[in-house]
């Protein structure tokens, strides 16, 4: 088990309890701990090298990097590479500045556009001129070898681009191969086909943010796309690659027992669960 991947969250950038909201999702969340949801976000593990990553640093980044540090204590943090600038995924690095961790040349991995967002915007800027983060851009389709073993492929998917551009990443281990989406627009919007993309990827992580259109109510959910959990189903029915949810919205009905679980689950699906582990 050279290469582990570790998920260490499943929520949408809001987290579950969500802030403000008491749906009956929210509140069991707050009177059960167990109930609690961290927003998505993906450990890497090097067993050979002694190193760990995180990819997206998410509002709940310190029980995520403590959570790292249990499967791995040994192993210091190598870096951290971003899908994006939307609050659930970066908003996290602030925890490595002079009031908090104060690290050093700390490795974050990103866009063009995403880097000029954080050199550009304070606070972001701060950690990057007091060399707390030491930015390194990442090329789409083009594999940051992070050990001799652990390659990333960033790929650009289409996705909300106020602030940055959008990666999804392509993992590869000596055996494996994980592909980790967290947040799309629609796949049909997409560059590739999905299902062929997954053709030969072994587990994919996908974004399963809302199951249908009636979770949101009078919310425009053209201003909030995301691919509805039916159509990823629909076109990946049948397919030999391992899927599992993730990036789901507090009011999803997939992170309760429910028909739509079990629904899910008779198609061959998986809802993404925290700390569940793959060896690459």
């Amino acid at each position: 088990m050279t290469i582990e991947a570790v998920l260490l969250g499943i929520a949408q950038d809001g987290g579950v309890p969500q802030a403000g909201c008491y749906c009956a999702t929210c509140t069991q969340a707050r009177l059960d701990p167990s109930r609690r949801q961290w927003v998505v976000c993906l450990g890497l593990i090097d067993h050979t090298a002694r190193q760990s990553w995180l990819i997206d640093a998410t509002p709940d980044f310190k029980e995520q990097l403590h959570a790292l540090y249990q499967l791995a204590p040994a192993y210091p943090l190598a870096g951290i590479l971003l899908t994006h600038i939307h609050m659930g995924h970066y908003t996290g690095l602030i925890h490595l500045g002079p009031e908090a961790m104060n690290r050093q040349n700390l490795p974050l991995y990103t866009t063009v556009r995403a880097a000029d967002f954080l050199n550009q915007n304070a606070p972001w800027s701060y950690l990057v001129d007091r060399a707390h983060l030491q930015l390194n851009i990442l090329e789409p389709n083009l594999p940051l070898s992070l050990s001799p073993t652990l390659k990333v492929e960033p790929v650009l998917v289409p996705h909300r681009a106020e602030f940055s551009d959008t990666l999804a990443f392509t993992i590869s281990g000596p055996r494996r191969r994980l592909f980790f989406c967290p947040d799309i627009d629609r796949w049909e919007a997409w560059t590739y086909d999905l299902r062929e993309f997954l053709t030969g990827i072994e587990v994919a992580l996908l974004d399963g943010c809302f199951f249908s259109p009636a979770e949101l109510p009078g919310r425009d959910l053209s201003q909030i796309p995301h691919p509805f959990v039916g159509d990823t189903v629909a076109r990946l029915a049948g397919l030999g690659c391992e899927v599992h949810l993730i990036h789901l919205n507090h009011t999803n009905p997939l992170l309760n027992d429910s028909p739509e679980r079990a629904w899910l689950a008779q198609q061959g699906f998986q809802v993404g669960a925290f700390g569940r582990r793959w060896s690459l």
